[in-house]
C-alpha cells in the first residue's frame, strides 16, 4: 500500500528523502532516498511523466473495475514483483513485503540500532524487530556462553 501510494510530490530528491503518507500505523514519517534510487527515478519519471500518484496504472476497459485513481493496483504491484524477481533469476518465493523485510535486515547488517529501525518502519513495538535480528548476519557477533564472559571478568579482576 505504501508503495502504490507514493505521490510525486512526496518526494524531495535535494533531501534524499521520501515522506510515507499515512503509512503502516496510519502516521507520515520520511525515509531515506539513496543518489542511486533517485537517479532510477529521475529516468523514470522523465519517461513515464507520472501527474499525481508516482506509480500509474491504466483503468480497465469499459469501466471495468469500480472507480480508479490512477494508481497501480495492488495485483499491479505483485505482478511486478514476481516478474522482476524472475527476472532476476531469483529461485525463492518473492512477495511484496520481502522488500521489506530485506531492507530492514540489510539496515541492521550495516549497523543501524534496532531503535531506528524500529521508528523508520513505523512499528508499534520492539517484538516486531526482533525477527530481523534472527535473520540478520551481523559482523562481530559470534556465539558464546555467558559463563565465558563472567570467568574472563574475574579472571581479570584476580590479577
Amino acid at each position: 500500500m505504501e508503495a502504490r501510494s507514493v505521490r510525486f510530490q512526496d518526494l524531495d530528491f535535494d533531501r534524499k528523502q521520501l515522506k510515507v503518507v499515512q503509512g503502516k500505523g496510519k502516521k507520515d514519517r520520511y525515509v531515506p532516498l539513496s543518489v542511486h534510487l533517485i537517479r532510477g527515478l529521475k529516468k523514470y519519471i522523465e519517461a513515464e511523466k507520472p501527474k499525481d500518484y508516482l506509480f500509474n496504472g491504466k483503468p480497465l476497459p469499459n469501466g471495468a473495475g469500480g472507480d480508479f485513481d490512477n494508481r497501480y493496483s495492488e495485483r499491479g504491484v505483485q505482478w511486478v514483483i514476481k516478474q522482476t524477481s524472475k527476472a532476476a533469476g531469483i529461485l525463492k518465493e518473492v512477495h511484496v513485503h520481502t522488500l521489506r523485510h530485506s531492507y530492514a535486515t540489510h539496515l541492521l547488517e550495516d549497523g543501524m540500532d534496532i531503535m531506528t529501525l524500529k521508528e523508520l518502519l513505523e512499528h508499534q513495538n520492539i517484538e516486531t524487530k526482533m525477527e530481523y535480528l534472527h535473520i540478520a548476519q551481523l559482523e562481530g557477533q559470534r556465539i558464546f556462553s555467558p559463563l565465558d564472559t563472567l570467568f574472563a571478568q574475574c579472571n581479570r579482576s584476580s590479577k
